[in-house]
């Protein structure tokens, strides 16, 4: 028997991600966001949803971009960090021992530790509420050569081990249960 419980968020898991932000990497903080996915393939487009109360907030709007930076277990501790601390009152890049790196289409750094940075330029904002949704296109996607098998170019996302937010907890991905399309491949 299921409960009835008031409307809420409860679409779970979601990716931990760090938003990098800023006209330059010396003018740039970073925030945890759980609230990103896609919304587009063709072309591609992306949203994250921000406070705005929140110190990235004016910086992100202000300079419509930012960068989506997937997170690793090595990362864990910094993405909850970034997350529960503002940039008003510390240097996160400092305080974590993220390496901001230049991103190529965008002011903002990205972070040198993260597998995959996603560059990202605000075509919309939407008030929502609590939160402002930032609707963006991609206009690149970096990604960590430590990855990419040499001998097929194939990205092997999986060996980077990311994680996920899941109800107010971090979670390691694990086991590959499949790939797209599994369920019907004739055997």
């Amino acid at each position: 028997m299921k409960q009835s419980w008031r409307p809420g968020n409860m679409v779970y898991p979601l990716p931990a991600v760090i938003v990098t932000c800023g006209d330059s990497v010396e003018n740039s903080n970073m925030l945890t966001v759980a609230w990103a996915g896609t919304i587009c393939s063709d072309s591609a487009m992306c949203s994250i949803s921000v406070r705005p109360e929140r110190f990235s907030h004016h910086l992100i709007k202000e300079n419509m971009e930012f960068t989506i930076n997937l997170t690793t277990v090595d990362m864990a501790y910094a993405t909850d960090w970034v997350g529960v601390k503002s940039g008003r009152d510390f240097n996160k890049w400092t305080e974590t021992g993220l390496t901001p790196c230049q991103g190529q289409t965008v002011k903002c750094p990205c972070i040198e530790q993260s597998p995959i940075s996603i560059e990202c330029k605000v075509e919309s904002i939407i008030s929502l509420g609590s939160h402002d949704m930032f609707i963006a296109r991609i206009s690149n996607v970096l990604a960590d050569e430590r990855y990419i098998e040499p001998e097929t170019g194939r990205f092997n996302l999986e060996k980077a081990r990311l994680i996920a937010y899941s109800h107010g907890q971090y979670y390691a991905l694990g086991e590959n249960l499949g790939h797209f399309g599994w369920s019907v491949k004739k055997h």
